[in-house]
């Protein structure tokens, strides 16, 4: 497991009375350019106002559901703070093993004092879950290896005649079945009724079954755009916030492909079971990074779109580049014509049954 590690603050609150020793802490996230810009638009900020708290990051986010089954399991709660998706986030708030938090008494309001809870709206999806970004799973291509005509279609994924070579694509069934209908002719709006049935499921992997010998599995985000950066595929999946980073920061020759992007919600949950200082700690940070300005901040480093209403007017330029980067969102117009919006309830229902099924495919 690879962590990195920074030093963090906490408040006074937090600290028993005449306590000198500092308190560990381990946050959980994906790694890459999105922990990076939670650690500057977040984690630098609250150091310079606290620096008491050593935070220990680790990068397991991806394993966050069975790893604190596991943890629960074992009586041995090791994390302190956790950045999930939303399906995750329901799945760990429904088995209890997920701190429940009140929007009005412990998250910060917006700057006109409407409550948290109304400022983040839809995004907030249960008690358990703090949204911070909105984000996409779309597909990066290498621009010098697709000829004449880059993919413009979904679809185009399929399409190993007209675009050959490998692909690279997340371990995980979510949103890779979803396309795979969609490219088989279902229709978006029948994709989980065709998906809830054992044929349905069937005939995903059949699809994907026409490209399996040229994908090259990732469990990591920064893996695609590093894949894409050395010439070993010439189209992956991954977070459209790593792709922004590739291209716009590190000037590789990769371009976007919007069409039937993945629309997703992360944000954070705290663990149940940790001790008071502990849980004192963690939400006065979560308070602090999930205020208006703090989610505005953090899409100075990163594509992501802000989770709280009261964020989207202050999202600016790129804090080096100095470029505007709401055209570079997911949610612009210009790049959401044909967009995937994921069931998080049906995969909450599913995920495991599905996990077991991809993997058994994978074997096969």
């Amino acid at each position: 497991m690879r962590t990195t590690h920074l030093l963090l603050a906490t408040s006074a609150l937090a600290m028993s009375a005449g306590a000198a020793s500092a308190l560990d802490l381990t946050f959980v996230s994906w790694g890459g350019a999105y922990q990076e810009s939670q650690l500057k638009a977040y984690a630098e900020p609250y150091m310079a106002m606290h620096p008491e708290v050593n935070i220990i990051w680790d990068e397991s986010s991806a394993e966050a559901v069975a790893k604190l089954r596991a943890m629960n399991e074992a009586g041995n709660l090791t994390w302190d703070l956790v950045d999930v998706t939303v399906s995750d986030s329901m799945r760990l708030c429904d088995e209890g093993l997920a701190r429940p938090i009140d929007g009005a008494t412990e998250l910060a309001a917006a700057p006109d004092g409407t409550d948290a809870d109304t400022d983040f709206g839809a995004t907030r999806v249960n008690e358990c879950f703090v949204p911070q970004i909105v984000y996409s799973t779309t597909w990066g291509y290498r621009t010098d290896m697709v000829g004449d005509t880059p993919p413009s279609s979904i679809c185009d994924i399929f399409d190993l005649a007209k675009y050959p070579g490998k692909r690279s694509m997340q371990k995980r069934p979510i949103d890779n079945v979803e396309w795979a209908l969609y490219c088989d002719g279902v229709a978006k709006e029948e994709i989980y009724d065709v998906l809830s049935t054992d044929e349905g499921v069937a005939r995903a992997f059949a699809k994907l079954d026409t490209i399996k010998d040229q994908v090259v599995w990732w469990t990591a985000g920064a893996e695609t755009p590093q894949l894409l950066a050395d010439g070993e595929v010439v189209m992956g999946s991954t977070f459209n916030g790593r792709l922004f980073s590739a291209i716009a920061e590190q000037n590789q020759p990769i371009g976007m492909l919007w069409d039937m992007q993945s629309y997703d919600i992360d944000g954070w949950i705290v663990p149940t079971g940790l001790s008071p200082e502990r849980e004192a700690v963690v939400m006065d940070f979560l308070k602090f990074a999930t205020d208006t300005q703090r989610l505005a901040d953090q899409a100075k480093y990163i594509s992501y779109g802000p989770a709280r209403a009261s964020s989207a007017p202050l999202v600016g330029k790129h804090e080096v580049l100095g470029i505007d980067m709401a055209p570079h969102m997911p949610t612009d117009p210009a790049n959401a014509s044909n967009v995937h919006i994921y069931d998080y309830t049906w995969w909450a229902d599913n995920r495991d049954d599905l996990d077991a099924k991809f993997q058994a495919w994978l074997a096969q």
